[in-house]
């Protein structure tokens, strides 16, 4: 069984941009989304996957993830109507680690999420210094939520 184990965090500053070894814009709408269970079809320039992901238990989950055809990826877009989150990830490596800069656009712009995964829940990691606070237990920031729910339409204070 595929397992996802993986802990996120707000982004502080740019001093990660620095850092970055690369980009690429991803694009992913949501067959099923809101509590539990996800399906969601995600797009990378060419190469397009669907992603089966069950209830999260902590920051570990179920997670299957199957390559499909880029035309198939866009009838299954086509689908998701207003769920869909776009996004431009960075590669950031640090400590032996590569972080996931997630730059979110369009109705989740202004979002910066990096995201590092894990083999072992309990593993200790070295955390950059551009590292904010930790928001893996806030559902929230949980990419199909921001597809429901997008960060530019948050009440902050």
């Amino acid at each position: 069984m595929g397992v996802e184990i993986e802990r996120k965090f707000l982004v502080a500053g740019d001093a990660w941009r620095g850092a970055s070894t690369g980009s690429r814009h991803l694009q992913q709408g949501y067959i099923c989304a809101g509590e539990g269970n996800t399906v969601r079809v995600r797009t990378d320039g060419a190469r397009a996957w669907v992603t089966i992901k069950g209830e999260p238990q902590g920051i570990r989950r179920p997670e299957f993830e199957y390559g499909i055809p880029a035309e198939d990826a866009d009838g299954l877009l086509a689908l998701c109507g207003t769920r869909i989150v776009e996004k431009v990830r960075h590669l950031v490596p640090h400590g032996g680690r590569v972080f996931e800069v997630d730059e979110f656009l369009g109705a989740n712009a202004g979002l910066i999420v990096a995201e590092l995964e894990l083999r072992r829940v309990d593993e200790n990691v070295s955390l950059p210094s551009w590292i904010g606070r930790e928001v893996s237990g806030d559902p929230r920031y949980a990419n199909a939520a921001l597809s429901l729910h997008p960060f530019g339409a948050w009440t902050r204070p």
